[in-house]
């Protein structure tokens, strides 16, 4: 996205904008549907709330990186605090603490009820995990390598 700044500007800031967006998204598909489901059922768990303020720092890490608020509103007076890449990573750290937040008071919340139907996996089963983890990016690694000595020399 980088080498098309100059000729397309806003096309280089969506495709830079939705590398982050699309992923949290498709990740948070389950989360958003306990909301729904919250939303349906009025759920009391003490979770969704913590929840909820990750999501809207989410969102509102997303608006500010998109946007360039403050700096958009007074140019020049942002230039060393309060940049709007500053309060980017600042909404983002505090999105993140509040993730691993909701993340350890769902784990104290659920860990009676998760504990006794849940078998550690065995040895076998962690290396066949891992040694097929490995084939397959050592597959992608390879037929990368293997495309770029067909590619046209520049």
């Amino acid at each position: 996205s980088r080498f098309l700044e100059v000729e397309r500007p806003r096309f280089s800031k969506a495709s830079r904008t939705l590398a982050f967006v699309y992923p949290y998204l498709f990740d948070s598909i389950p989360l958003f549907y306990r909301f729904y489901l919250c939303a349906v059922e009025s759920c009391t768990e003490a979770a969704i709330l913590v929840h909820y303020k990750h999501t809207v720092f989410a969102f509102l890490t997303c608006f500010i990186f998109a946007s360039h608020l403050p700096e958009r509103l007074a140019p020049g007076h942002f230039d060393y605090i309060g940049h709007s890449h500053q309060v980017f990573h600042v909404c983002g750290i505090i999105s993140t603490h509040f993730q691993m937040e909701a993340i350890m008071m769902d784990m104290a919340e659920r860990h009676d009820r998760l504990l006794p139907a849940s078998l550690p996996p065995s040895s076998l089963q962690t290396l066949g995990s891992m040694g097929i983890c490995m084939a397959v990016s050592l597959a992608v690694i390879g037929l990368c390598s293997m495309s770029l000595r067909f590619m046209p020399e520049p």
